[in-house]
């Protein structure tokens, strides 16, 4: 999953790699050592990802107890930015054993949340030394959180909408459909194959699979379906392809080359009528009752 960004090449391929460079760009706006992202699950807090510009006071993929943590501090205070310009003097502070190894230092903290308000974990700065916090870093910490929330959330949308991008229709015992949908990219196919094998390794005989609702086709695929079908036969399952428009032979013209040999047909009822299932209608209840 890609999220595009300000900057003509400028591109953000996860949840990571979007807190990586949001760490760089604060750190290019403000003194300050040491820039983090925490998340926690309400009794450990575990550190994403960390910039350190000189000191390393904290240390990517390490963990501690929340309640030990300034991060704890962040999440109680509430939805705005906990500022802790002297760390000696604050009250909450230096209640927390690690109070005494940053003395006089400053801290500063937000809350991430998920949409439905739940705390992902937070975005922290963190110096040894007094850091003058002014309105625009209090600002850009809080438009820093909420870009992340953001994006949590499409990439828990991106992981929905690819558990749900291959799903098997199971006709009977030994038939199941495929039904493949929209735009096909190279990555979908990738994890078409990684879902259709785990999902058809329950013991069915037939696959069909139906290309008649594409939308769009990246000609790159033609090699990872290949091999898909390639699978599905090893794993004795037939596979029997429908669907494919013009369009797409047009787009993949090799792909639709290779598949002969395979089971094809012109369209999916042709394929389910082939296989020998009759769908039969049942009358409920007398119609003529009704007035």
């Amino acid at each position: 999953m890609e999220y595009k960004t300000i900057g003509p090449s400028r591109k953000f391929q996860n949840f990571n790699d979007a807190a990586n460079q949001i760490l760089k760009m604060l750190s290019n706006q403000m003194e300050i050592n040491t820039l983090f992202i925490a998340e926690n699950d309400g009794n450990t807090n575990r550190i994403k990802k960390a910039f350190n510009r000189k000191e390393e006071l904290v240390t990517e993929d390490s963990q501690s107890p929340l309640d030990q943590t300034f991060c704890s501090l962040t999440i109680n205070y509430g939805q705005e930015p906990l500022l802790i310009e002297d760390i000696s003097k604050d009250e909450n502070a230096t209640k927390l054993g690690i109070a005494a190894q940053f003395d006089n230092g400053s801290f500063i903290g937000i809350p991430i949340y998920y949409e439905d308000g739940e705390v992902y974990g937070t975005i922290c700065g963190l110096d040894k030394h007094p850091v003058a916090f002014t309105k625009e870093h209090q600002e850009m910490f809080e438009m820093m959180s909420s870009l992340l929330t953001y994006i949590l959330e499409l990439e828990n949308a991106q992981k929905e909408i690819q558990t749900l991008s291959s799903p098997l229709v199971p006709l009977t015992d030994e038939i199941s459909i495929l039904p493949i949908i929209g735009h096909i990219t190279l990555a979908r196919a990738y994890q078409l194959i990684d879902d259709v094998v785990i999902k058809s390794s329950e013991g069915i005989d037939f696959l069909i699979m139906d290309f008649s609702g594409i939308t769009q086709i990246d000609p790159r695929i033609e090699q990872p379906l290949l091999n898909l079908i390639k699978t599905l036969k090893i794993m004795g399952i037939t596979p029997i392809i429908t669907g494919i428009l013009p369009s797409m032979a047009i787009q993949v013209p090799h792909f639709a080359h290779s598949l002969k040999g395979e089971k094809m047909e012109a369209t999916l009822k042709i394929a389910i009528d082939q296989l020998g299932f009759v769908l039969t209608k049942k009358n409920e209840f007398d119609t003529s009752t009704l007035k």
